[in-house]
């Protein structure tokens, strides 16, 4: 089961994103467990569940490249949600993107 976790500033704009990705993958049968969080709370997240992919609000943007940086490192992709998918609550092409980014970071 891969984690896909989201994090943005409170955590609730994503959750609705992160929902409709969930339904996506279920719809799929993807064995995916997409989750949302306040970025506050992403170091304590990772070192309790070490998700696959971090993916990041375009409310939190300015974090990309500390938390690329960070996180790459221990072989964790990061990402960052497009606005347009994040305000349409596009899941499916959200969900495409943390696939490539995992595909990629398993090479």
């Amino acid at each position: 089961m891969k984690k896909i976790y989201l994090f943005c500033s409170a955590g609730m704009s994503t959750s609705l994103l992160a929902n409709d990705m969930q339904k996506k993958a279920d719809e799929h049968n993807l064995p995916v467990e997409v989750k949302a969080f306040s970025i506050s709370s992403l170091q304590e997240i990772y070192e309790k569940e070490h998700p696959d992919c971090i993916l990041l609000g375009p409310q939190v943007r300015f974090l990309y490249e500390e938390t690329k940086k960070t996180y790459n490192k221990l072989n964790t992709p990061v990402g960052l949600i497009d606005a347009k998918d994040y305000g349409n609550i596009n899941g499916a092409n959200v969900l495409k993107q943390a696939s490539k980014l995992i595909k990629e970071a398993s090479r």
